[in-house]
């Protein structure tokens, strides 16, 4: 059995990003029955209708963007918070997979989310409308176990390895968890 493609997409665009460092994380904690690869969406410009459709030739960066989602088979998305929300680069990656309207790229790919956050709450609003904007694009999503990270900073090393093994432990069951529901969800190709 061939391992199932996912991709990884990060809600912050700074390279040093705790979220960007996270996902490295569990990138190295999936099992092999995973094939994990982070797709950037820095490059997208925001999204305008007036930008495609009536003859109108898209973006090249959009067009790539929706090209690559199509390859993978789940996706697993890491995002801060920012005001109580997901950040408009994230949002943004999530409005041009979606169009043109009908063409959804995301549909039916299962989806898991890790929010981490320097403070507290782990970064539980974003996680939470991200939850939300997921429901509409079709894209069933792993209830449990629920992953906020706070105090991230702390539980990573200078190497920007995890320095905390309670946290490193939920990390393999989140990502083992999620290969489980990617077997049960993933469509049928």
């Amino acid at each position: 059995m061939s391992a199932k493609k996912i991709a990884v997409v990060i809600g912050s665009l700074r390279k040093e990003s705790l979220n960007r460092k996270f996902a490295k994380e569990v990138i190295a904690l999936a099992p092999a029955s995973l094939s994990l690869e982070i797709v950037e969406i820095g490059e997208l410009a925001i999204y305008n209708e007036d930008l495609e459709g009536n003859g109108v030739t898209p973006p090249q960066a959009w067009t790539q963007f929706r090209d690559r989602i199509k390859e993978f088979d789940g996706v697993l998305f890491f995002t801060p918070e920012y005001n109580r929300s997901t950040p408009a680069a994230l949002k943004n990656a999530l409005d041009v997979g979606s169009r043109p309207y009908g063409s959804s790229v995301w549909s039916g790919k299962p989806a898991g989310i890790v929010s981490v956050s320097p403070g507290a709450t782990g970064a539980f609003g974003a996680n939470h409308h991200l939850r939300q904007s997921l429901v509409f694009l079709d894209m069933p999503t792993l209830l449990q176990p629920e992953a906020y990270i706070g105090g991230g900073a702390k539980l990573l090393g200078d190497d920007g390895k995890l320095n905390n093994d309670s946290t490193k432990e939920f990390l393999k069951k989140f990502i083992d968890t999620y290969a489980t529901w990617v077997e049960t969800n993933a469509k049928k190709k």
